[in-house]
């Protein structure tokens, strides 16, 4: 019998070893002597090729190190001179990873110099141009991205000359720039007030004054500041009659507002002109509240309510009629919409009734009806969890009176899982009605009006499907008992003269020990709220016939029967 080598750990494991097992391996195979040199030879020749790959592989590493090391001493020496310091390194003994760890870290230092110097030079450079182009007044400056900064050259002392440079040029740019701003933030403001195109305005005074580009300013020239004094002034001017004229169409709203009771949602819409009328030109500075088209659309509002008043307050109570009807049809209390529209046309028709105070009053009526709506809120939702209770218990009768509900057709299982909940839900019908009944009592006592739903007592709908749940209950107990006395009757005379043998099994019989002898089925079982149970086929003769027929049904007694019993 052949043995198995014994495995070596991994940590343990030697060429010797791995060779000893290799002929351990070889003996047992009855390798000869020529094939295990051959294949000895073979395992040296991949050796020495993995030893020379590694030493080829070693070589050209420490050729990157000499370059490496050699590219670092050249670097920090051109670093150290273009920023105006003296070298710091001197090469030391020691490996080259050694040296190269000493190089490092001294190179870095000087390329974070250099990358921050290179930056402030940059900055500076790029402010200079700028500033210059705008003090000269042709509107044209430098793209920074086009200014290069002399790298061999980035000593302090250079730097601070350029910025001594950029002083002397930023002073003389705050003073120019300082009416330029108070100028053009002017014309911004009366802008924005009469939403004329500031970009347009001031760009026909100078293209740069509306170009926010980084790599532009604003123009400083002294042609620039005078041309923006003169528009200025034109546009205090053009403020000042538009205010005028607003505050005289303000007051023409006011005046036919009042005549026509006018409700205030409608005078919100032009409240930015009616709030104008007392108000100086100082104060006027909302953004948009003197443009041509508020002062166009004020013109069009008085021109139109002139033409509109009386057609206008009827259409108001009209619309104050629609929202209270609509009130009333979303919580289902009764509105005679007809007869109310008949009783307003004739007021309105007659001219004897204020329209004003019609208004009023329906608006009370408005506030009167969302506070009932919000009482009867609870019992609503209440009502709709109860309606759906109701769907659900029909749906359930109407499936449980379809003898093919167990076959293995298509969503089968969704209507047994939809029967079991239904099941769940119609038991609780009783406590549902209960608690809604109680709720309904509860409100009509606090109102002292009956609880209408839909034009009917809610407390009489509920007794009603009580009385009739109850007729129907009854019927079904009626049934279930004359079905299993029937089926009991079948039963003797089956016992009596034998039971024919079938064919088929019956949908639902169950196979399991327990339902030996007519055993019915828990009602809570999967199948559903009817278990199904079926005897056994006749066996052979001189064997005990079984007492239940095959096609039994056993209908459990109903929950309300149960309880009562």
């Amino acid at each position: 019998m052949t043995t198995k080598p014994s495995s070596l750990s991994p940590s343990r494991t030697t060429c010797a070893s791995l060779l000893r097992e290799l002929q351990i391996i070889w003996d047992e195979i009855g390798e000869g002597d020529s094939e295990r040199d051959k294949m000895l030879l073979q395992l040296e020749q991949e050796c020495l090729d993995i030893y020379r790959k590694k030493v080829e592989m070693t070589r050209k590493y420490l050729a990157d190190l000499h370059q490496s090391l050699t590219d670092g001493q050249a670097q920090i020496t051109a670093i150290a001179s273009a920023l105006g310091e003296a070298a710091s390194y001197s090469r030391e003994r020691g490996s080259l990873k050694d040296q190269l760890s000493a190089v490092k870290p001294i190179l870095d230092d000087l390329s974070l110099k250099k990358e921050k110097r290179v930056k402030d030079f940059s900055a500076i450079q790029s402010q200079i141009v700028r500033i210059s182009a705008e003090i000269a007044g042709n509107g044209v400056s430098k793209n920074v991205g086009d200014l290069g900064v002399n790298e061999r050259d980035l000593s302090v002392k250079r730097l601070g000359e350029l910025q001594s440079h950029l002083e002397e040029l930023h002073k003389e740019k705050v003073l120019r720039l300082q009416k330029v701003d108070a100028h053009v933030n002017t014309i911004h403001e009366l802008s924005v007030v009469m939403s004329i195109d500031f970009s347009k305005t001031v760009n026909e005074v100078h293209p740069s004054l509306s170009d926010h580009s980084s790599a532009h300013s604003k123009s400083i020239s002294n042609d620039t500041l005078a041309r923006l004094t003169a528009l200025t002034n034109s546009l205090k001017q053009e403020k000042q009659q538009r205010l005028q004229k607003l505050q005289d169409l303000g007051s023409k709203l006011i005046e036919l507002w009042n005549l026509m009771e006018t409700p205030n949602d409608e005078q919100k819409i032009f409240d930015r002109v009616t709030m104008l009328i007392s108000s100086s030109v100082n104060d006027v500075s909302r953004q948009g509240c003197l443009s041509l088209d508020v002062i166009e659309q004020a013109e069009v509002e008085v021109e139109r309510l002139n033409i509109l008043k009386a057609s206008k307050m009827k259409e108001l109570v009209f619309k104050r009629q629609n929202e209270l009807e609509e009130i009333y049809r979303g919580v289902h209390m009764d509105v005679d919409s007809d007869a109310a529209r008949q009783i307003l046309s004739r007021l309105i028709d007659s001219g004897n009734v204020n329209l004003s105070d019609l208004l009023s009053s329906m608006d009370d009526q408005i506030i009167k009806a969302k506070e009932q709506a919000l009482s009867r809120k609870d019992i609503l939702d209440k009502v709709e969890k109860c309606k759906f209770a109701f769907e659900e218990e029909k749906w359930l009768d109407e499936y449980e009176k379809d003898e093919n509900r167990y076959s293995a057709g298509r969503g089968a299982h969704k209507n047994l899982k939809r029967a079991e909940k239904a099941r769940i839900l119609s038991g609780k019908i009783p406590s549902i009605i209960e608690t809604l009944t109680a709720k309904v009592q509860a409100w009509e006592i606090e109102k002292e009006i009956p609880f209408l739903y839909d034009k009917v007592p809610l407390l009489h709908t509920l007794e009603e499907y009580t009385a009739q749940r109850q007729e129907r209950e009854e019927e079904k107990r009626k049934s279930r008992e004359q079905k299993r006395l029937q089926e009991q009757h079948n039963a003797e005379q089956e016992a009596l003269f034998g039971s024919r043998p079938s064919t088929k099994k019956p949908l639902g019989q169950s196979t399991n020990a327990n339902t030996m002898v007519g055993t019915p089925i828990s009602r809570r079982t999967p199948l559903g709220r009817h278990g199904v149970s079926a005897g056994k086929e006749r066996r052979e003769s001189g064997r005990v016939h079984n007492l239940t027929p095959v096609n039994y049904v056993a209908l459990p007694k109903d929950d309300s029967v149960s309880r009562r019993n």
